[in-house]
């Protein structure tokens, strides 16, 4: 296998042009230029639009007011004379009735609207009084007329252009400056927009490439890479299951190399005992006789057992081990095992005290079951000191039947206790002796509690060794 450099000393490689970044890019700038030109396009209209219903409303009122002071002047006049001869009289009158002293019209329309320029006079005849002068810089305008009276008599009529036609020459004034304005606004947006879009689509475009270069080179047998964890957001939340999965993928590598190299280490034992023992009988060092031949049948059973723990596990792990399960005293299930070990026990110098009840119903397969009780003796037996005890309780716990399995010294330091189950895992220290085990008994038996639904938790015992409690749910009765 390819030997990968520790962790800390991966580094990614530096992401080239990210594809997810340019598109994010192109979505957000298109995004808000729509946006913007939208907003430009409605609020000049919006503009223009009100600003006609405002001229048009505030004109009426003040053509209104002009009508009322001619009639007023006309009345201490009695002619249009006045007007006729003096022109400058007409302006001042115009801008003193339309906007007084302390209102000055806005700003655009003090250049154009109050301008006398803006206004005819005709007489009661219809004959001008003041005229419209032509203008250079549009056609002639079409007027708008509203009668002059005095005392209920028509004495003249007034005539003034509508708001619509001097919105064609004050769109160059108010309208475009405002519209300008908006232009500004806009085109601030829009730069806005590309700083923001930018800086968003590089940073969220440089994290994601960086994560699937990470991926890659996962995919690629490479679990040493790792991403950087900053912040708090889903994006870090990632780069931490990342981290993680890398991590998990990274230590379950190591160990199949070990369970290999375990494996093979097991294997070779056997297979070097029955090869020096055939080679001595070949050679005449020893006879082929009976006993040798039983001392080459047990290597054979030794592998036997090997082979037949490590299938057991492979169909674990595949989730195809063949267990039957059906309604089974569990309290007789034991009973029975320990009667059937207790002169075996006893030879050990193991001293066996149990508290097992009547009865307690589970679903279960009594073959396998039985393969765990004699799993957990040959554990005591190989790694408990004679003279010693081993205590064995059954109990209901709630709507579990619980299981208490615990002897005396040696026993585990605590930092080893959920090790224990690995597959050939054994404990350096006073618990690791030369049983003969292979290391894969307690892991046959979580794994068959686990193929009956319960669970296996290891702790420290007070008699000075390890405590098991294994729990299994309790059959339920029907009403």
């Amino acid at each position: 296998m390819t030997d990968h450099a520790p962790p800390a000393k991966r580094r990614l490689a530096r992401p080239a042009l990210s594809v997810l970044g340019l598109k994010l890019f192109a979505i957000i700038l298109i995004v808000n230029v729509a946006i913007s030109g939208l907003v430009f396009v409605g609020v000049s209209r919006s503009i223009n639009d009100g600003f006609i219903d405002y001229l048009e409303t505030t004109q009426a009122a003040l053509v209104n007011n002009l009508a009322e002071a001619l009639s007023e002047e006309w009345s201490r006049q009695e002619s249009w004379q006045w007007l006729r001869t003096d022109p400058r009289a007409w302006r001042e009158l115009v801008r003193r009735q339309l906007w007084p002293e302390g209102h000055p019209p806005p700003v655009g329309i003090q250049r154009d609207m109050t301008q006398a320029r803006d206004f005819v006079l005709h007489d009661a005849n219809g004959l001008p009084v003041i005229s419209l002068p032509p203008r250079r810089d549009r056609q002639p305008a079409h007027l708008e007329w509203i009668p002059i009276r005095h005392e209920g008599r028509k004495v003249g009529t007034l005539g003034y252009v509508p708001p619509d036609q001097l919105m064609e020459h004050m769109e160059k004034i108010f309208l475009e400056q405002q519209q300008r304005n908006l232009a500004i606004i806009v085109a601030s947006l829009v730069l806005a927009s590309l700083l923001l879009a930018g800086g968003l689509s590089w940073w969220l475009g440089r994290r994601t490439q960086n994560m699937a270069l990470a991926t890659r080179r996962l995919t690629q047998g490479d679990y040493g890479a790792r991403l950087t964890e900053r912040g708090r957001d889903e994006l870090s939340r990632l780069s931490q299951d990342f981290n993680v999965l890398a991590a998990t993928l990274e230590a379950n590598r190591e160990s199949r190399q070990r369970w290999v190299t375990d494996i093979a280490h097991e294997l070779r034992t056997p297979l070097a005992v029955l090869r020096g023992e055939i080679e001595a009988m070949q050679d005449g060092i020893r006879p082929l006789d009976q006993d040798n031949l039983d001392s080459l049948s047990q290597e054979v059973g030794q592998l036997e057992r090997l082979v037949g723990d490590l299938r057991l596990l492979a169909q674990s792990d595949a989730g195809a081990l063949e267990v039957s399960l059906a309604p089974l005293d569990l309290a007789e299930s034991l009973e029975s095992r320990l009667d059937d070990a207790r002169g075996w026990i006893d030879e050990h110098g193991i001293g066996l005290v149990s508290d097992i009840p009547d009865s307690m119903m589970i679903r279960g397969d009594a073959q396998r079951l039985r393969q765990l009780w004699s799993n957990l003796i040959d554990n005591t037996l190989a790694y408990t000191t004679a003279p010693g005890e081993l205590r064995v309780y059954l109990q209901v716990n709630a709507d579990r039947a619980q299981l208490i399995w615990e002897d005396s010294a040696p026993g585990v330091p605590e930092a080893e206790l959920e090790r224990l189950t690995q597959r050939l895992y054994r404990v350096e220290g006073s618990r690791n002796r030369k049983s003969g085990g292979s290391g894969l008994g307690l892991s046959i038996a979580a794994a068959l509690i686990s193929a009956h639904g319960g669970t296996l938790h290891a702790s420290l015992s007070s008699l000075g060794g390890l405590r098991w409690t294994i729990e299994f749910p309790l059959l339920t009765k029907p009403h």
